[in-house]
């Protein structure tokens, strides 16, 4: 089981110095969708620059045109990158091709996937890396989490690894080891904390206990 910090509201001196607090303590950082809006693929590769043996994911929830938008992120460094789960057959099918020319990974992000179960089997045969299930913000808003959905993919997925996103805090951490995911995806969880790198630490802890 691994641990993904997600840089969601911060640019990119603020991002170095948030990773360099936990750097010890994370396996993947996550370049999140605000932070490419804001900065473009600077940003991924400037913290890959900056943390050359963490993986570095861009989170551009590629909708369209796959291939070359897969092609621009292994480019700048990213080590996975992720498209959506509502994206059409072809893009997810152009994203694994382009990714695998590249020796990159691709995750797909089920967020507001309807039938999560049969979309989660037919994903799980394109080839990709990871599915992950990701309560939004919004939805988050009104107590929403992702736990249960885990489940459900956990259910069909066979090979890929599976991920969970999406309001993932210290005090709900193990309910979430004990469905199992291969990638746990933490934002405001932690960097939202005051003690930024104990909470990391901590999450580690029981993340690589399991």
């Amino acid at each position: 089981m691994e641990l993904q910090l997600a840089l969601d509201l911060v640019n990119i001196p603020e991002g170095i110095e948030l990773v360099k607090k936990v750097e010890k303590y994370v396996d993947i950082v996550e370049i999140g969708t605000p932070v490419v809006i804001n900065e473009g693929l600077r940003a991924v590769k400037e913290i890959k620059e900056a943390f050359p043996s963490l993986n570095v994911l861009a989170d551009l929830k590629i909708m369209d045109a796959a291939a070359y938008e897969v092609m621009k992120a292994s480019e700048a460094g990213a080590d996975i990158i992720t498209i959506l789960g509502t994206a059409e057959d072809m893009s997810i099918k152009g994203a694994v091709e382009e990714a695998k020319k590249q020796g990159k990974r691709i995750l797909v992000d089920m967020i507001a996937v309807k039938d999560l179960q049969t979309r989660a089997k037919e994903v799980d045969m394109f080839g990709v890396d990871y599915i992950c299930v990701h309560t939004g913000y919004d939805l988050q808003a009104i107590g929403k989490n992702s736990f249960e959905d885990l489940q459900t993919i956990k259910q069909v997925v066979k090979n890929a690894k599976t991920a969970v996103a999406g309001g993932i805090k210290l005090e709900t951490l193990p309910e979430v080891i004990k469905a199992q995911p291969d990638l746990v995806i933490v934002g405001g969880g932690i960097t939202g904390q005051a003690d930024i790198e104990g909470v990391a630490a901590q999450m580690q802890k029981m993340i690589k206990q399991g």
